[in-house]
């Protein structure tokens, strides 16, 4: 499975980062061509042979600075504690001790599981992978959603996949929503199942 792209709701729209990484790109790479005509120039004031390739210059260009800045913006700027309270995104790449309880509609215990959830984030894609003893779901779509009240919140979409030794279970498709606390060390939530597995219940996460 792939990571996918992910909603921001609450936070910085997207389309407002990459106008500001545009702009910073035009900026830096017309200091930088300055810098480079204005040093051969100066070299050439002095006699010294200069060849410059024009190979270089297209380098410089804002394009190429573009991808630059933002290839180190997703993988690792909006990941710095300023930046991201900036951004309101909080970093929930990592893995995650999971304790969930299968609820029947009278909200009593039906059996309890566990598991391992692994994120993957970037800036711009997402992946929720949970795996238990007898099964594994990956996420398909998800949001992360910022209020200044319930604080930081993962939607998302999954399918989950029975081990080849769980004939009885059927593959099936689910939704879960976690909230998770102000230090993101921890989190709440609830999922539920939908045809192939009607379950639903609870969800308590603990940073490894």
């Amino acid at each position: 499975m792939q990571e996918h792209e992910y909603a921001l709701l609450g936070g910085m729209n997207r389309a407002k980062i990459g106008r500001y990484l545009s702009l910073a790109s035009a900026a830096i790479s017309a200091a930088m061509v300055f810098s480079l005509l204005t040093a051969v120039d100066l070299a050439k004031q002095y006699g010294l042979p200069v060849n410059l390739p024009p190979a270089l210059l297209s380098l410089l260009g804002a394009g190429a600075i573009f991808s630059a800045l933002y290839w180190f913006f997703d993988h690792y700027a909006w990941r710095w504690p300023a930046v991201a309270r900036l951004l309101k995104v909080p970093d929930l790449a990592g893995e995650w001790n999971c304790v969930g309880k299968s609820l029947n509609e009278k909200g009593e215990t039906l059996f309890d599981w566990s598991g391992i959830v692994t994120i993957v984030q970037s800036w711009d894609k997402l992946r929720v992978r949970l795996k238990t003893e007898k099964s594994g779901s990956n996420s398909i779509a998800a949001a992360l959603s910022y209020d200044a009240a319930d604080g930081y919140r993962l939607l998302y979409h999954y399918h989950n996949d029975p081990n080849i030794n769980q004939p009885d279970l059927a593959p099936h498709q689910g939704y879960a929503s976690i909230t998770f606390a102000p230090d993101q060390k921890s989190g709440e939530g609830e999922y539920f199942n939908g045809r192939g597995r009607i379950t639903f219940g609870t969800m308590d996460l603990r940073r490894r």
